[in-house]
């Protein structure tokens, strides 16, 4: 009986297939490790990747403005800008208005030599005829106001030839050499073989550019008097005539 009570209790009990593959199953899962916790380094870096995944994929977005054709843009600037405006012709004088200029140009030739007389005449003659020319009626008052009031002051002139010298010697210095002229043209009429009279035009003569009058009135000079030949060679009022080849023969080279 003891024996039998013995081998009962060291009997293994038996167990189904069933309850076998659950306990199976329960250790295996006791023994499998278990993952290791992440730092907080590691959860970022795990992270980051996926962050950049999805900013690779993820689709941008741009504004482009419409595009205009070049063509449309160039006729739209050409349609602001203005037309541009052909210049007029000149206006051609008419046949009234050449005449008038001829005879003032007559008229002025005559106020330069001082001949304020007949400039007088002449401005007055035209204004008559062309007073409906206004541009050269105006220019024509101008001189004719001059030459009267040079004629007004013919009276307070002095009358003989050497007061009249000096009168154009000092108008000469003064620049003023139509009324130098006037006065040594004045003086030659009283004295006409005064050799300083007849210098003192040919200096006035080429101050105002009438250079071959000048060197008539210089070789007139010379022929009266040739010791004029040295305060000729000198002289600054002579500068218009060095150039001329009729000066230097009379001035430099030596006389028969």
């Amino acid at each position: 009986m003891a024996q039998k009570a013995t081998s009962r209790k060291t009997a293994k009990p038996k167990v189904s297939a069933k309850s076998a593959k659950k306990v199976a199953a329960k250790n295996k899962s006791v023994l499998k490790p278990r993952p290791a916790k992440k730092t907080a380094t590691q959860k970022a870096v795990s992270r980051k990747p996926s962050s950049i995944s999805q900013k690779k994929t993820a689709p941008l977005k741009e504004t482009v403005a419409p595009r205009v054709k070049t063509t449309q843009k160039l006729a739209a600037v050409r349609a602001q800008r203005p037309a541009p405006v052909a210049p007029a012709p000149p206006r051609q004088p008419t046949v009234a208005e050449s005449a008038a200029l001829k005879a003032f140009e007559r008229a002025h030739k005559e106020f330069t030599r001082g001949r304020f007389g007949e400039a007088r005449n002449q401005f007055r003659s035209l204004l008559d005829k062309y007073s409906q020319v206004s541009e050269v009626a105006a220019r024509v008052r101008t001189y004719l106001a001059v030459a009267e009031a040079r004629l007004r002051t013919e009276s307070m002139l002095p009358r003989d030839a050497d007061s009249l010298y000096d009168r154009g010697v000092i108008e000469l210095n003064r620049g003023e050499y139509v009324a130098a002229q006037e006065m040594f043209e004045r003086a030659l009429k009283r004295e006409p073989e005064a050799a300083h009279i007849h210098y003192g035009l040919a200096a006035t003569r080429a101050r105002l550019g009438a250079l071959d009058l000048a060197l008539q009135s210089l070789q007139r000079a010379l022929d009266i008097q040739p010791t004029l030949r040295v305060r000729a060679q000198h002289d600054h009022d002579l500068t218009s005539l060095r150039n001329d080849p009729d000066f230097d023969r009379l001035v430099f080279q030596p006389r028969p």
